[in-house]
């Protein structure tokens, strides 16, 4: 199944949580999580490309077996090219992706002083980086990680449950100071798209500026040398690169999406994260959408996409990450 992982998040349905179904009629799986009365979907089925309209159409007939609707969540532009017209589907836009080909990450270093200056700067405190040894040694810098985190963590696609996940396929590359792991980045494959998302980038306190450039430059080199075409850090929530895209979601939802961009910076950095990749310089973003069986996306379905995220109601969620603001 691994070879028609397309969709950027399709390996990540093996992180824990995911529940898994497999179709009778095709060779297809879908991962997903039931939240209130949804099956909210971790991208897109992983199937052959000609069998995901017909994949879909089974799937969605096996929710209402259970009385729920679908939530395709971090839906690329392949599954939005088959379902936006059916008249059956409502779709939104929630941010974009940047995307690279890593065997032209050359061009970006020699584009990019200030990116080289950051790597000069981890590599004269003594970082190097390596394949992971252990995962044990990693979870210290995890959650050194996730406790600096204005919010508490995000699961389902947010990659933070990553190491508890199947590893096969995954690269794991280690920042190390002294044989002491500063920081590691976790690439999960999507293998029918000739490439990888990066869904995990974790750093500790102590780790000096310079890391996190660090591992994305050692991912791409050995993204390149695999032969790869395609990389992605995965979804920026709200990003300004989707901007147009955003203008055709409903008014109420464009209505909260300023609200969120307004308010919830101190809580979820949108704008850093986004800065962060364009300083980066990706070739392209790329739309990303949640994609409902529904003819008008309802708030209904945005209730179900954050509990998936959150793993408790939004609005707990919610009054659990103003608490944690508070404290900090």
């Amino acid at each position: 199944m691994l070879e028609h992982g397309w969709n950027a998040t399709s390996y990540q349905i093996l992180n824990p949580g995911v529940e898994l179904w497999f179709s009778r009629r095709n060779h297809a799986v879908v991962g997903y999580r039931r939240r209130s009365g949804v099956l909210v979907v971790a991208g897109a089925p992983v199937c052959p490309e000609g069998a995901l309209t017909t994949v879909c159409a089974e799937f969605e007939e096996y929710a209402r077996e259970w009385n729920a609707t679908v939530c395709y969540v971090c839906a690329e532009d392949r599954l939005r090219g088959l379902l936006a017209g059916s008249g059956e589907h409502a779709v939104v836009t929630v941010g974009a992706q940047p995307a690279w080909d890593p065997r032209c990450w050359p061009q970006v270093m020699a584009r990019k002083a200030s990116l080289r200056a950051q790597l000069h700067r981890a590599r004269n405190h003594g970082v190097r980086v390596d394949l992971m040894w252990s995962d044990s040694e990693l979870r210290g810098v995890l959650e050194e990680w996730v406790r600096a985190r204005a919010l508490p963590p995000l699961r389902f696609l947010a990659g933070v449950n990553a190491l508890d996940g199947v590893l096969t396929d995954r690269v794991i590359l280690v920042a190390r100071q002294e044989g002491r792991p500063v920081g590691f980045a976790v690439a999960s494959p999507a293998r029918a798209r000739g490439g990888y998302l990066l869904e995990l980038l974790a750093r500790s306190r102590q780790a000096p500026n310079g890391v996190s450039e660090m591992l994305i430059a050692a991912s791409m080199q050995r993204f390149a040398v695999e032969g790869c075409s395609y990389a992605t850090l995965g979804l920026v929530a709200l990003a300004r690169a989707a901007e147009a895209h955003m203008r055709a979601n409903p008014h109420w939802l464009q209505a909260m999406t300023r609200v969120a961009r307004e308010h919830a910076n101190r809580l979820y950095n949108f704008r850093g994260l986004e800065q962060f990749r364009v300083k980066l310089s990706p070739q392209r973003w790329e739309p990303v959408y949640v994609i409902s069986n529904e003819r008008a996306f309802s708030l209904r379905s945005l209730y179900a996409v954050g509990a998936a995220f959150t793993g408790m109601p939004p609005f707990i969620a919610l009054c659990s990450a103003l608490i944690r603001a508070s404290a900090r």
